[in-house]
């Protein structure tokens, strides 16, 4: 696992140990998901909901986003991303929170420009997540899921609609924006 690009391009992260439910996303699957998203991250207030090892939020650090949260319940998983975050000198915009998703989402005072979502599959954690989210998300907001292909997200949320779903043979990305700009994605689309 290694930060693909940016300030601290190349550098190895540590990655969790011990547990089925902790599945790094692989690189293929986390240049995509920075694909969508290169033109918005630089200056934005990014959310790595579900953080694990915390490399989303670290890419996205790395990438020139002005602050990152990391959420994570798991007091193991908040100590790799500290470590993660001195490793690569990208603590100073980093802000770690050891709680759970749902509490942090209730709390969360600052309006988010793009949510990064990778939880353990099979959980619906993403269902469960999104009427929350939606609701601090800025106006322009960008809500990137990561989830198992056979998983069924809701077309639309608050607002929020999905603009696009990307496959990546037992992966997919699915992109959530507000619906008029889920529309404009979808016209470029078919154009």
């Amino acid at each position: 696992m290694r930060v693909i690009t940016g300030k601290a391009r190349g550098m190895k992260l540590k990655s969790l140990e011990g547990t089925e439910l902790i599945r790094p996303t692989a690189d293929m699957v986390k240049e995509a998901m920075f694909s969508i998203v290169q033109f918005d991250v630089e200056d934005a207030v990014v959310l790595d909901l579900f953080s694990g090892s915390g490399q989303l939020g670290i890419e996205a650090l790395s990438r020139g986003a002005r602050k990152v949260y990391f959420v994570d319940s798991s007091p193991v998983a908040v100590s790799v991303i500290k470590e993660n975050l001195a490793h690569t000198k990208l603590e100073e915009n980093a802000v770690i929170v050891n709680m759970p998703n749902s509490a942090f989402l209730r709390s969360a005072k600052e309006k988010i420009d793009i949510a990064l979502l990778d939880p353990p599959y099979g959980k619906k954690l993403i269902q469960r997540s999104l009427p929350a989210l939606t609701e601090i998300m800025s106006s322009d907001g960008i809500i990137i899921c990561e989830h198992e292909t056979e998983c069924r997200l809701p077309e639309e949320e608050n607002g929020f609609a999905i603009s696009k779903t990307h496959k990546y043979g037992k992966i997919s990305l699915t992109v959530y924006r507000r619906k008029e700009y889920a529309a404009e994605d979808e016209e470029e689309e078919s154009v």
